[in-house]
């Protein structure tokens, strides 16, 4: 398959913190034997780094601190073959994750924002050829303000669960969403196509609430689930925009966050997207 699209990636670049755990601790309870790794992280930044590893030309739009983190966040960027001309250097502390993954892979996380709160995109042009991917780790008024000034392809991924302003509902032409999420927000019935994850059950396209497409899930033992749902949404969003159908794009799209489960970083290395067809 060959990949001619540009992506543009508006959102959330974070440092993570990550305690790898036999299992993960109560309320108020102490898990001892962790082991500790530092990586690149944030949904906008894992998005952006499985899309350029999958082959779409992309971008990210975004803000990190003038501390260590947001230099080590952005030459990760850099690596993975993203442009990071858009990413702003703020004074403060980059966004930091702290997470715990026990041994099946399941995980907690806490979000601290730090720089992701200066995101903006004042200075930022959209062609009406380029396909823009936000999610919610970046101010509601912005992913409001995205579904005014984008002139092409509008993607959300509507995580963590927040209820989107009507307009961004209605000028999204794909909202991607957990199961859980797809629960917690009844509006989404109305938006145009939304895809649904559903875990080891597979995934599914519904256009206005109606299921149109599904593919089953590729087995897997997973090490870590951190990065398999961003990395699902970069491949999803590729595949339809190349033109593959949507039974298609949603088996491609499961294969690829299966890969991601086997690595324990949220930015794993990918083939291109047409080894996963």
């Amino acid at each position: 398959m060959n990949i001619d699209l540009d992506l543009t990636v508006v959102g959330s670049i974070n440092a993570d913190v990550t305690a790898l755990v036999s299992r993960l601790p109560g309320a108020g309870e102490t898990v001892g034997g962790g082991r500790l790794v530092h990586s690149a992280g944030g949904k906008g930044a894992n998005q952006a780094a499985a899309a350029a590893r999958l082959g779409a030309r992309t971008r990210m739009i975004g803000a990190v601190g003038s501390d260590a983190a947001g230099r080590e966040m952005t030459g990760a960027l850099t690596v993975a073959g993203v442009d990071i001309s858009g990413v702003e250097v703020v004074d403060g502390e980059t966004g930091t994750a702290l997470i715990m993954v026990d041994a099946q892979g399941e995980n907690l996380i806490a979000v601290c924002e730090g720089a992701n709160a200066h995101v903006g995109i004042d200075a930022i042009e959209f062609e009406e050829t380029e396909t823009v991917l936000t999610q919610l780790e970046i101010s509601l008024d912005l992913v409001a303000e995205l579904a005014e000034k984008v002139r092409g392809y509008f993607v959300v991924n509507a995580a963590p669960a927040l209820t989107l302003p009507a307009e961004v509902v209605d000028r999204a032409d794909l909202i991607i969403v957990n199961e859980t999420e797809y629960e917690l927000l009844p509006q989404l019935r109305t938006a145009k196509l939304v895809a649904v994850t559903y875990g080891a059950d597979g995934s599914a396209l519904l256009e206005r609430g109606e299921r149109v497409a599904f593919a089953p899930a590729v087995p897997t033992t997973p090490v870590s689930t951190v990065g398999a749902g961003d990395a699902f949404c970069a491949a999803l969003t590729i595949a339809l925009r190349s033109g593959c159908s949507h039974d298609e794009s949603l088996r491609v799209a499961n294969a690829v966050g299966a890969a991601a489960v086997l690595d324990p970083s949220a930015q794993p290395e990918f083939e291109a997207l047409d080894h996963y067809l």
